[in-house]
């Protein structure tokens, strides 16, 4: 195994919850090794701790226990503000719900990690464009983002997770609010930013946009029920 391919390596990672009614176990001893350029699903049913590990692969929430590294840095050793500066630098993220800025233009709302990263203005336009133009969307770049139809405001968030030139792109449920149609061009530009390069991790629980990935993590209860390839084909003929 060439180590400097990989990218994210969790081992025997677990989540607990604890309030007042109690512990509740989310994640349970979880192990995988995802690397450079690969696209990856993760599925599971509501409650399984697909959404947990998710967070935590995002540096959103921290493990009770096992270890997390991240291009080879421990996310234990790494202070909030550290784990904040490389998650605006090296990830790129795609919601259900888009997260736009309504009454800002595509533009303005593409900008807004450069912004973050206090990248000079001088160096901003062009990284911009060049996000905007990946996705399709020039013709649209000093539209506001509320005027836009469900699967342009997808193509501006993922335009959005490009310009920083991240490492990995997450994309939580990224079709979850749009018609098939615009779902499918939604995941041809996924499918054709992996072809390019770049590592993808997908959470999904619809079989169409798991299949776009090569390889699928399924969660169930907290533990890992199966992790291998899906471009043969399903396992076991069904993601059910």
């Amino acid at each position: 195994m060439n180590t400097k391919d990989i990218v994210i390596d969790v081992d025997k990672l677990s989540k607990l919850y604890i309030d007042e009614s109690g512990e509740t176990p989310a994640l349970s001893s979880v192990s995988f090794v995802i690397r450079h350029g690969e696209f990856v699903s993760i599925m599971g049913p509501s409650g399984s701790g697909k959404s947990t590990l998710l967070h935590i692969l995002s540096f959103l929430d921290r493990p009770t226990d096992g270890s997390y590294h991240f291009k080879g840095k421990g996310i234990g050793d790494l202070s909030d503000v550290e784990l904040a500066h490389v998650r605006n630098e090296e990830m790129g993220f795609v919601f259900q719900s888009f997260n736009l800025l309504a009454r800002s233009s595509v533009y303005e709302n593409v900008e807004l990690p450069l912004v973050y990263s206090r990248t000079p203005e001088s160096e901003r336009r062009k990284k911009v464009e060049a996000a905007i133009a990946a996705v399709g969307l020039e013709n649209k770049a000093l539209q506001e983002a509320g005027t836009l139809s469900g699967g342009q405001k997808q193509r501006v968030a993922i335009a959005r997770a490009l310009v920083n030139n991240p490492d990995v792109i997450f994309a939580d449920e990224p079709t979850g609010n749009l018609d098939s149609k615009s779902g499918a061009q939604v995941m041809e530009i996924l499918k054709g930013l992996h072809k390019g390069g770049r590592t993808i991790i997908l959470v999904t629980h619809e079989t169409k946009t798991a299949q776009f990935a090569e390889r699928l993590i399924r969660i169930s209860d907290g533990q890992i029920e199966y992790d291998g390839s899906i471009a043969g084909g399903l396992p076991n003929g069904s993601l059910k």
